[in-house]
This record gives structure tokens, sequence and C-alpha cells, in this order.
């Protein structure tokens, strides 16, 4: 009988450690992760900032941080020069912590391009030390959340990501939830309400060293071009802890809509409503809505729409990847899954930038830095319509052309394509080493079918 208990309880130690294999065992221990998943008095955690600042947290907080390298904060400490005196920073950080005496610093303020717009997205860098601070907080408090959320939340989370989203609005698709409500909150991080969030952090944590801890986070001023400013309300794009911040927050939006029994999937603040009927849709963009409302948020009011995909050439697009509705001649229906126009734009962008007409490398490493692009560009797109992908070769080869025809001097002309493509053929790339979209995907087919 006791033989039977103990092979019973390893076997659910076991489960429970396939379950969590992702956390920090730095952290966590089994008996953490058993009273995780049996749940622990008030459903309320306490006494965890010790594990913040534990040293061997911070030196794996440190690893993670300086694997991800990453630019210098208003500091202008980089990684390299952290590691200098990489046992004192830690030490002093670990004291900072522990005393309650550690301030983050302000938030360093850039802009970047965002794809399709002449719009500039808001992007928060905090300082290296912030980095790792966070980074150990985020060991410490991520399984507790993680343990409520809802299975339709799938972005930065562990195990779980964009394709996973993907294949869900697929498969949901393909059970006749063809009404689809194409949703977008407006200015989501910046627009979180401070204490709304932190009421929601407080709903599972209970520590008050790890709840001012966050909030100070929250209360971070920003530097932006030698000015600074204290914002009233959101989380800044950019910090480590802000990604989890906000899936706690949306957290309840998911389960409401679970009440409400419609079909979501949500990644970050981008999300999908899927439905049998339009009245279905209307009602869950309604809730949605109303919840956002209460929440002091607001759904943007031109891009959230309702898309019909029971109608031919009906659209949406979702996490990179355009969704159509198309007819064939035959009257065959199928979903074609392309890319997003602002994902081509987006890849456009970074392939014009390698492929200048004025380059000074050989075309070797003008490939090599090609294919970084294109394979991981592939990974994420392989599985759209293939037409696409032979698009984006075309347009490669054509750019590399453009580049060899400047170098021998010849002048544009009538004819050039057809000229160009004869001197140097497709297969003068490939013996180069060009990574094509088209032959990755005949042997991602060819596999499947052998």
């Amino acid at each position: 009988m006791m033989t039977h208990i103990a092979e019973e309880s390893a076997g659910n130690m076991s489960s429970m450690r396939s379950d969590w294999e992702w956390v920090e065992r730095a952290v966590w221990t089994d008996r953490m992760l058993k009273a995780l998943q049996s749940g622990v008095k008030g459903n309320k955690w306490h006494n965890l900032i010790d594990k913040v600042y534990a040293p061997v947290n911070l030196d794996r907080a440190y690893e993670k941080v300086a694997k991800n390298k990453g630019a210098a904060g208003v500091d202008h400490v980089s990684v390299s020069r952290y590691k200098q005196e990489l046992e004192h920073n830690q030490a002093m950080l670990a004291e900072q912590l522990h005393g309650g005496t550690y301030k983050p610093l302000p938030v360093l303020r850039t802009y970047i391009d965002k794809p399709g717009s002449k719009d500039k997205r808001p992007l928060g860098i905090p300082s290296l030390r912030d980095r790792i601070a966070q980074r150990a907080l985020k060991h410490v408090i991520e399984p507790i959340f993680e343990a409520t959320f809802s299975p339709s939340s799938h972005g930065f989370r562990p195990g779980m990501g964009c394709k996973d989203a993907l294949r869900e609005v697929t498969r949901l698709l393909d059970a006749g939830y063809t009404q689809v409500v194409d949703a977008d909150i407006r200015a989501f991080f910046d627009e979180i309400p401070k204490r709304r969030l932190m009421e929601c952090v407080c709903s599972c944590i209970a520590d008050g060293k790890i709840l001012d801890l966050i909030q100070s986070y929250l209360d971070q001023g920003i530097m932006e071009e030698m000015s600074y400013w204290e914002p009233e309300k959101g989380v800044p794009q950019g910090a480590v802890i802000s990604p989890l911040l906000a899936n706690i927050f949306l957290n309840a939006f998911d389960w409401t809509m679970h009440q409400y029994g419609i079909r979501i999937v949500r990644y970050a603040d981008d999300f999908v409503m899927l439905c049998r009927n339009r009245d279905e849709a209307e009602a869950a963009l309604k809730h949605a809505e109303v919840w956002m409302r209460e929440n002091e948020l607001t759904l943007h009011p031109e891009k959230t729409k309702l898309v019909d995909m029971d109608i031919n050439k009906a659209e949406f697009s979702f996490l990179g990847y355009r969704f159509l509705r198309h007819v064939n001649r035959q009257g065959k229906t199928r979903i074609l899954k392309l890319v997003s126009g602002k994902s081509q734009q987006k890849l456009r962008h970074k392939l014009r930038r390698i492929t200048k007409r004025c380059n000074a490398h050989g075309m070797p490493e003008i490939i090599r830095q090609l294919n970084q692009v294109l394979r991981g560009w592939f990974n994420y797109f392989k599985h759209c319509f293939p037409r696409v992908l032979g698009n984006v070769d075309s347009y490669v080869r054509r750019r590399l052309r453009r580049i060899l025809r400047k170098r021998i001097k010849r002048k544009r002309g009538m004819g050039q394509n057809l000229n160009d493509h004869k001197r140097w053929p497709n297969v003068f790339f490939s013996d180069l080493g060009y990574f094509s979209l088209e032959a990755a995907h005949a042997r991602v087919l060819q596999s499947l079918r052998g």
C-alpha cells in the first residue's frame, strides 16, 4: 500500500515537473510548485521578495538579460560595462532590493517605425540594472499568474506563441465560426490604468514589498529628448515585465468573454472573436466594448470591424497573416492564408536595406545577410499561400541583379530584365548559397508527403 502511494506521489511529481518545466528552478522548488497546483491559503502568495533578491536568481536574470543584449538605458551602462564589475553590481542590486532602497531609473524613450503607417511606435529602454531586477521579479511571479490565465491567451506565455494562436483561428474557421470580430485596442500599453492593474496583481500577491516594486515600475519616469516626465497611466513598451502585466490585466477580459460563450483568440493586445452567426458577432463586439469602457480602455473605431467570412473575398488580418475567403472557377471555396500587407512592407524594408545598389559588400556576404532575414521569415510564414514566396524570391533576385548590373557599369535599357536573367540566372544565386523561399517550401511539402 505504501509502495503504491509512493509510486502515485512520484508520478504526480513527475507530471508536475513536466507541466512547469519552464519555471526558473533557482526560485521554484517542488514544494512551491505543489502549492501552486493545490492552492495557497486565501489564494494569495506572501513572503516572495527574498526570492527576488536571492543571488542565484539575480545571476540567472543577468544571464538572460546579457544574452538578449539590448541597448543601454539612461545611465549608459551596457552589458559589457556592467560585466566589468559584475559581482559588485549584483551584490549592490541585491542589497538595494533587500533593504527597500531600490529605485528604478527613468526609462529612455525612443521611437521605431510602424510598418504600413507614418506613425511611430514608442519604445522604452530601461537601464540594464532595472532589466535584471525585472527579470528576477518575473521569475518569481510569472508562474503564479500563469496558473490563472485563460487558454485563449497565447502572447508572451511559456510554451505558447503566434503559431498556436493562428492554428486555433484556422481550427475555428474550419469548424464554421465564420463571423469574425477583428478588434484592436487603441494605444493599449499607453492606456492601461495603473490602479486597476494593481488591483489585478493584488488578487494573487499579498507581499507588500513585491507590490511596491511593481508599482515603482508603473511610476517610472520617462526621459525623452533630454526632458523628463511621469506618465499618469500605461506601462512602458520594451520593459521585461510589461508583457506579463498586460496579460494579467487582460486575463479578466478573456474569462468574461468565455462566460458569454464567445470564442476568443488573443495575443497580447491583438485579438479576434469568432462566432457562428452575425447576431453572435454583434453581441460579442458589444460585450467587448462594455468591458473595455468599464476598464478605461477603448477599441479602435477604424481598426475594429465585423467580417463575414462566408462572403467571397472577405478578409481579415491577424498576427501577420491575412485570411482571405476565395471561391475558384469550379465553385470550390476555401480560406487562403496570405501574408498581410504590413508584414510584406516590413520584409521589403529589411531587404531593401541589404540590397542597396551602392553596396560595398561582395555578393556572398550580401546573400549571407539576406539568408538570415529570409530563413526567419520563412519559418514563420511557411504555411502561407506559396505564390507569395515566389514573389519574394523574384523581388530579391531582381534587386541582386541591379547590384551586379551597376558593378559592370551597364545602363538601364529596354529588355534589361531578360538580359540580366540570362546573364545571372536563378542557379547563379543558388550556387552562391541563396536561400530560396520557393525551394524551401517545396522541401517542406516533400517531407510531409514522404
